[in-house]
């Protein structure tokens, strides 16, 4: 029985020994697998976090803030964020290039409706017209305009009929998409009234400000009745009052300049300008037409229903009778055009007032 049991007992030894052997290798794989798993996790881990601070960064650059990583002396890199501006000061921001205003506006409307029987005022004016800068300047916002157009008023104590001439044109020069300014120019002191003298101070005074192309010389008492008579420069001299109620709607003659009129800077210099000694009423239009027509331009017009417009009823200015010279002067044009211009212009300005709606230049012309 001793010797039997001295068998059992060392089978049952070494059984337990081999139990144990497999336990140990079963813990040792177990142990093995466990730590590989963990630095696939880690890696995982890390991979992850990568790609998250790199989506944080392109986010942040998106939104205006930027990541700057700067490793310290004794350390790992320290990511540091710096908020910058999410918009660049107006004078570095790039200027986008605008398309060129169409040749004719989207935004007419066509004939208008004229009326002179209610009161208008300058803060409703202003009100209606938001996007006018100082100066009675505009430009379009959504495409470049075709000309740079600046209109020219001759003006003495006319306040009431520039607060209409402001009330419809500011709308309508908006409609045609021009980049204009508007000047008046107002005769100091009570000597007789120089229309075209003015005219000429005016297209000096504009150049000044801004490099004008076309010039529209208008008179303050007349208002378009179409805003598709455009108030720009063509490739002849323009006459935009084609057909005015005081006339019938109809042309008087054939060689009528008077009222409303654009020359572009070329056109314009082309016949030296408008001439200086016209003092008083009348005249000046026929000189201005004898010296396009000496200089092989023609008139270039609307037709009668476009360039309708109605002129504001009034007595005559004091200071503003017949030129008794008118018709004399009329006869020798072509003999006095290149000494008596804009290259012989002479005037004092006063002052400068820059309104809401317009820029109003106050000279002293002289006198006859």
């Amino acid at each position: 029985m001793s010797g039997d049991s001295t068998v059992n007992f060392n089978l049952l030894h070494r059984t337990c020994k081999l139990v144990v052997l497999l336990c140990l290798l079963h813990i040792s794989v177990t142990v093995v697998f466990y730590v590989r798993s963990l630095d696939i996790r880690f890696a995982f881990v890390q991979n992850q976090q990568s790609r998250n601070n790199v989506t944080q960064l392109t986010r942040l650059r998106n939104t205006g803030f930027t990541s700057r990583a700067e490793p310290e002396k004794d350390g790992p890199a320290e990511v540091q964020q710096t908020e910058e501006p999410r918009h660049q000061p107006e004078a570095e921001q790039p200027v986008k290039k605008l398309e060129k205003c169409p040749e004719t506006s989207p935004l007419l409307v066509g004939p208008l409706r004229v009326e002179f029987n209610t009161q208008v005022n300058l803060e409703q004016i202003k009100k209606d017209n938001p996007n006018l800068r100082p100066g009675g300047r505009y430009k379009p916002k959504d495409c470049e305009a075709l000309q740079k157009v600046a209109i020219i008023i001759p003006f003495r104590n006319r306040d009431e009929h520039l607060k209409y001439w402001l009330y419809y044109l500011h709308p309508i020069l908006q409609r045609q998409q021009l980049d204009y300014g508007v000047y008046v120019i107002n005769q100091d002191g009570d000597e007789i009234f120089n229309r075209a003298k003015l005219l000429n101070v005016g297209y000096m005074e504009a150049l000044k400000e801004y490099d004008y192309e076309c010039f529209v010389f208008s008179d303050v008492d007349l208002i378009p009745m179409d805003d598709r008579n455009t108030y720009r420069c063509f490739s002849q001299p323009r006459h935009l009052s084609v057909s005015m109620d005081k006339f019938g709607f109809r042309l008087p003659y054939n060689q009528y300049f008077g009222g409303v009129s654009s020359m572009s800077k070329e056109q314009y210099l082309k016949i030296n300008g408008f001439p200086n000694n016209y003092w008083g009423w009348g005249g000046e239009d026929d000189d201005i037409y004898n010296r396009l027509a000496s200089k092989g331009m023609s008139i270039s017009r609307p037709n009668s229903e476009l360039g309708k417009c109605r002129m504001i009823r009034h007595e005559r200015d004091k200071q503003n009778e017949p030129n008794p010279q008118r018709f004399d002067r009329i006869a020798h044009t072509r003999e006095t055009m290149y000494k008596d211009g804009i290259k012989s212009l002479s005037y004092r300005v006063v002052k400068v007032d820059k309104f809401d709606l317009f820029t109003k230049i106050t000279v002293d012309v002289g006198k006859p």
